[in-house]
């Protein structure tokens, strides 16, 4: 199931000083068939409520959902054949795990045979064939997930929705998860939409993520090629963990500045600038074109970081991640060189990505 949003809005009013919020603000993207997607943002940024509009939870104030070629918007949630999983699994406690994975198949009137089969059948897509009699105290967190899962699939939904589906688990489980939910969508092959907070989560099992920030998409690509090639500082900031070092900087006769330091060639007009470095950019060099100052180190098996500061840095810390061989300090400062292709320059005043002439 293709799934093309047209201009989608959904504006709540406050009536007490009337003022209009716009949760989600014009939005247009086509999301493919067969693919996972994660919907990504930082909370209030208007992720949930898309998933609600696609769901027919809610209506739009402006535009059109539509599964395929056809225009659902009107639809009610139970006629856009959609399976919906939300973060509390809303599992019944008195019910098996049969029983849970059969009761919408009960509710569309399936003869109980038929229901108690398909059951089996996605009971043992999720991996939970030896529990089906158990209730939902007697899972694990994961565990009532994948019964939540099961129980949207049971109906063989056009679109699965799932909204924070792993922010009720500890870490461990949060990554056992994620793996299968991206497993149970690739043997199934449904369209489905994934809601997360989680930059981490997001990157590591969607074919394509959507990043929103104030109910405006910002980007949407694949994972890497948003982390790479990200269109404005939010984006650039939002990925990477550790995050990207930000400084202020400048052009001048076409090359990039921090301070006195030119640290790269840029065909541009001279202008101010926000200088973005990935913390994998950085290479030890006595005669390197950035020159940090000392803070501490943090040995992490292979890697090392180190922790450094500049009076033009936004982060309190800048972080270097290299490779931890041979590596010894005790200087008070440190060059660098950079790898040009992670080092990303952006406007001053707009915050948007600019090339370098011939990009």
């Amino acid at each position: 199931m293709k799934i093309i949003l047209e201009n989608l809005t959904k504006t709540f009013y406050n009536k007490k000083n009337n003022t209009a919020v716009h949760a989600v603000d014009h939005l247009n993207v086509e999301i493919p068939d067969g693919k996972l997607i994660g919907l990504l943002g930082p909370s209030g940024c208007g992720k949930s409520t898309t998933l609600y509009l696609i769901s027919g939870l809610q209506t739009p104030t402006e535009g059109h959902v539509i599964f395929d070629n056809n225009d659902v918007t009107k639809l009610g949630a139970d006629k856009r054949g959609i399976g919906l999983v939300f973060q509390d699994y809303a599992l019944y406690p008195h019910m098996s795990v049969i029983q849970n994975i059969m009761f919408p198949l009960i509710n569309l009137k399936y003869p109980k045979k038929e229901a108690y089969q398909r059951a089996v059948e996605v009971a043992k897509l999720v991996q939970l064939q030896d529990y089906l009699d158990r209730k939902p105290n007697e899972l694990s967190g994961g565990q009532q997930q994948r019964v939540a899962i099961a129980r949207a699939l049971a109906k063989k939904p056009n679109v699965l929705l799932l909204d924070e589906p792993l922010s009720n688990l500890d870490a461990r489980l949060r990554l056992k998860t994620r793996e299968e939910i991206k497993r149970i969508q690739k043997e199934t092959g449904v369209t489905t939409i994934f809601v997360t907070h989680d930059q981490e989560e997001a990157m590591s099992i969607s074919d394509c993520i959507i990043l929103m920030k104030d109910g405006v998409m910002q980007q949407m690509d694949e994972p890497q090629n948003v982390y790479d090639d990200p269109c404005n500082l939010f984006v650039a900031k939002f990925l990477g963990t550790p995050p990207i070092n930000v400084f202020e900087g400048k052009i001048e006769n076409n090359k990039v500045y921090i301070g006195d330091e030119a640290i790269m060639d840029f065909n541009c007009e001279d202008k101010k600038v926000y200088v973005g470095i990935r913390p994998e950019a950085f290479i030890i060099d006595d005669n390197g074109c950035l020159t940090l100052n000392m803070k501490s180190v943090e040995i992490m098996g292979r890697d090392c970081s180190i922790l450094t500061t500049h009076p033009n840095s936004l982060n309190e810390t800048i972080r270097c991640i290299i490779s931890s061989d041979n590596f010894s300090y005790g200087k008070d400062s440190i060059k660098f060189n950079l790898k040009t292709k992670k080092v990303l320059i952006f406007d001053y005043e707009t915050e948007e990505r600019i090339y370098a002439y011939g990009k």
